[in-house]
Order: C-alpha cells, then structure tokens, then sequence
C-alpha cells in the first residue's frame, strides 16, 4: 500500500535591479568679466510733431451733432454744447366778434291807472272843477340784446 504523497516545494528566486543617481562635482569653472566703457555719437535721426491749435467761434445752431472731420493737414475738431432756450412768442388763439343789433317791439301790457276826480263846492251851488286827463303809460324800453 501506498503512504500518503508527500509533496516537494521549489522556491522561486528573482533578482530585482534598482538603479539611483547622485551628482558628482567634476571640477568647477570661474568666469571673470570686465567692461570697458567709451563714448561714441551716433547720428540719429528723430521725427516730432508741432501742433498749433486755433479757436474759432461759430455760434450756429444746429440739428445733429457733427463728426471729427479732417481737411488737408487739419483736423477739425467741433465742440458742441447744449442751451437751454426759452423762448414767449405772443399767439392769435382766436378773435371772439360781437355785434350789437338794436331791435324795437311794440307790446302791449295791462298797466292799471287811478285817476281822481273833485267836487268843489262854493258858496253859490256846486261847480265842476275841471278833472285832468288820464295818464298815458310810459313804454317799456326795448330789451337789451348783448
């Protein structure tokens, strides 16, 4: 009969590299640098520009502003304000016309009138005393028409 199998265990090597660096001082250098100073001209031409500024007036109203305009070698440059400006001007709104008419009418109004009499008496029986005329009614005077 067999025996229970006994069982071989190889070990597994590997070698493993591990690679470092480190610096080295070779040798060192040392630099010296002197200057020399001159002087020399050099021509050079350089450009500039001369400006002359002249102010003119213009008092002008306008509609719209105006732009930067350029004439020749000027440019224009305008310089606007704003004013206020209040201005009373008389207007004619409308004429209102009035006539006067003068219009005469005959009417008859009811007017009551007294009147007196008197009986003078004298010594020698009665005697008429003259009695006065009714009188007649003022007229009414026209109405008034505006």
């Amino acid at each position: 009969m067999a025996g229970p199998e006994e069982v071989a265990a190889i070990p597994l090597v590997e070698e493993r590299v591990s690679v470092a660096k480190r610096q080295v001082e070779a040798g060192r250098l040392r630099v010296r640098i002197s200057v020399e100073e001159r002087e020399e001209l050099v021509p050079v031409e350089l450009a500039h520009d001369e400006v002359e500024v002249e102010r003119i007036p213009k008092n002008l109203p306008l509609s719209e502003l105006p732009g930067v305009r350029l004439e020749g070698n000027t440019t224009i440059i305008p310089v606007v304000e704003e004013v206020v400006v209040v201005e009373k001007r008389l207007v004619l709104v409308e004429e209102i016309h009035v006539r006067r008419k003068t219009a005469m009418a005959t009417e008859e109004i009811p007017v009551t009138i007294r009147s007196e009499t008197a009986a003078v008496e004298r010594d020698g029986g009665a005697a008429a005393v003259r009695q006065p005329e009714p009188a007649q009614p003022e007229p009414a005077p026209p109405p008034r028409v505006i």
